[in-house]
């Protein structure tokens, strides 16, 4: 729990404990010239926008706890009702069939329940929940069960070694 609190308070900066939407209070250091620029805006506006969704409704900035040990999956409805600023709940698949005994056995019917056990939580609790296994073969089965955040890996590209081996004579 304090380990989800803290993830939300340091993505915010601190205000006066009568501000709107101030738990969790922020431990963020001020130091936004860096950032406005990167976002294209001016240190004023990056204040404002510069909150944890969904807890400021203005804010921009996501916060994303993973779900990897059934320790975590245990003290998940505690942590959602208690903790505001969550705005996305991941599955770490890996570490999660790593602590029950089965990695990267996701299809095992423990696994699996676990899973969806994660995913019965967060839409109990109208958080988001994540997949960080996503192509083409489960993406639909993904978005039918529930899942609203999915994380597609990227497509690896070898085109400059493949180029460099083909000019070299090495293919």
């Amino acid at each position: 729990m304090d380990e989800a609190r803290n993830a939300v308070a340091a993505c915010r900066y601190p205000r006066p404990s009568s501000a709107q939407y101030f738990e969790p209070a922020g431990q963020r250091g001020d130091a936004p010239r860096t950032a406005a620029r990167y976002w294209g805006i001016s240190q004023q506006d990056y204040y404002s926008r510069a909150d944890v969704w969904p807890l400021n409704p203005n804010g921009e900035i996501l916060v994303v706890i993973m779900c990897e040990e059934v320790r975590a999956i245990q003290n998940l409805p505690k942590i959602l009702d208690e903790v505001p600023g969550i705005g996305v709940v991941l599955i770490g698949e890996g570490d999660l069939s790593q602590d029950m005994g089965f990695p990267r056995q996701y299809d095992h019917p423990k696994v699996a329940a676990a899973i969806d056990e994660i995913l019965a939580i967060c839409k109990q609790y109208k958080v988001p929940c994540g997949h960080p296994h996503v192509d083409a073969k489960n993406v639909d089965v993904l978005l039918e069960k529930g899942f609203r955040w999915l994380m597609p890996a990227p497509t690896q590209s070898f085109a400059a070694l493949e180029k460099g081996l083909k000019s070299s004579g090495r293919v």
